[in-house]
């Protein structure tokens, strides 16, 4: 169980010294930059478990995650930053962090978020027995990508139907890689698969035979 200490992060990302996922806090806290970069460094690319029955999350659960985001803000020199959680629809741990200054959470294209988000939910599942699903957001960062994502979808299918020649996007997250095969189920002129390994893995627009 976390106890409020930041070395007590490394139980969590340290499974052996000097392999991914690796990072000390009680070095790079001094520094926000490497903050950061340990931060996103700390949580490797892994698919989002699917098939898992959702457990319930208890409200000492949330209080811990809050907590382990608060420490951890702090050591990446966030200042003040208001942290909400709830749960949702789902029956997953939604957490939505309030402050200044938000996009240095986010990180390029979600990386920084995704990480928090990963480290958030290792320490939610330490805390409690079944799985939960923890998911974090910061100035409706989600929902903002998913529309972006959305529209490329769109975008790519309307070039691979106009060329007839498959197109494959850059590398995404599980997460993003299923909006964009969403986004395209329904169009029976392309189809969508994913090609790679993580965390390079993309998918792949092709045209349907006629």
């Amino acid at each position: 169980m976390y106890t409020g200490n930041y070395e007590c992060l490394e139980l969590f990302v340290k499974p052996e010294a000097g392999k991914k996922g690796s990072v000390s806090l009680k070095k790079v806290k001094e520094n926000k930059t490497e903050t950061v970069s340990a931060v996103t460094a700390a949580a490797p690319v892994q698919e989002e478990k699917k098939d898992l029955h959702v457990a319930v999350v208890t409200e000492e659960t949330q209080k811990i995650c809050e907590k382990f985001l608060q420490e951890v803000l702090q050591a990446m020199g966030m200042g003040e930053v208001n942290i909400v959680s709830s749960i949702d629809e789902e029956g997953a741990l939604a957490i939505e962090m309030n402050g200044e200054n938000m996009g240095i959470l986010i990180g390029k294209r979600g990386q920084t978020l995704d990480s928090l988000q990963y480290l958030t939910n290792r320490v939610a599942n330490k805390s409690q027995d079944g799985y939960v699903r923890v998911k974090l957001d910061t100035e409706d960062y989600r929902k903002r990508r998913k529309q972006t994502l959305e529209n490329l979808a769109k975008n790519i299918a309307y070039k691979v139907k106009r060329s007839r020649k498959p197109i494959s996007l850059e590398p995404m997250n599980p997460y993003e890689r299923r909006i964009i095969h969403s986004a395209l189920q329904a169009d029976d002129r392309v189809s969508t698969h994913s090609e790679g390994e993580e965390p390079y893995r993309r998918v792949v627009v092709t045209p349907n035979r006629r």
